[in-house]
């Protein structure tokens, strides 16, 4: 990892702006996606209504109500196979996808399974939105798409493990 103040020309050189903005560029995308994805997680793990196989606001009656609307009603027919389980599913991967992007730990395997929990949202939950472009599901999975593309280069778990086995290996 180069360090601050340096750039590829050489060390102790200024590096620009331009390079600065480039090397922190996914840093607020981690940070939006991150958080959300742990408030969702959270919120569902706090919402007594939400993890019940009937009833208003729960996981069941949300199941049910998009079943014949989804893209692939298969999908939603194994996820009402057991309701409650699927939501809790949901609830922990969410939280668990939002903190190793905060943190950077992981973070293409937790992008990927937040691009995941998008798609399958998208593919159901989301799907009859119309016009598409105002279902957010869709837009979230393409926001994890470059997370799982280049990682948490910079303020993260993996990049301080990435140094360390650098600096082991000298």
């Amino acid at each position: 990892m180069r360090g601050y103040g340096t750039n590829v020309r050489g060390l102790g050189e200024p590096r620009g702006l331009k390079e600065l903005a480039r090397e922190h560029a996914l840093l607020p995308l981690r940070l939006f996606l991150g958080v959300t994805f742990i408030y969702a997680g959270l919120d569902k793990l706090t919402d007594s209504s939400f993890f019940h196989a009937s009833g208003a606001g729960s996981i069941g009656e949300t199941l049910h109500a998009v079943r014949d609307s989804s893209a692939i009603p298969a999908l939603v027919d194994l996820a009402l196979r057991s309701p409650v389980a699927f939501g809790y599913a949901i609830a922990f991967g969410e939280l668990a996808v939002g903190i190793g992007t905060l943190i950077g730990l992981w973070a293409r395997l937790a992008a990927l399974g937040g691009a995941l929990i998008s798609l399958s949202l998208w593919l159901t939950v989301s799907w009859q939105v119309e016009p598409y472009y105002l279902g957010n599901d869709l837009a979230y999975l393409f926001c994890w798409v470059p997370i799982v593309l280049a990682g948490a280069p910079m303020f993260s778990v993996d990049a301080l493990l990435r140094g360390r086995r650098r600096g082991s290996l000298r």
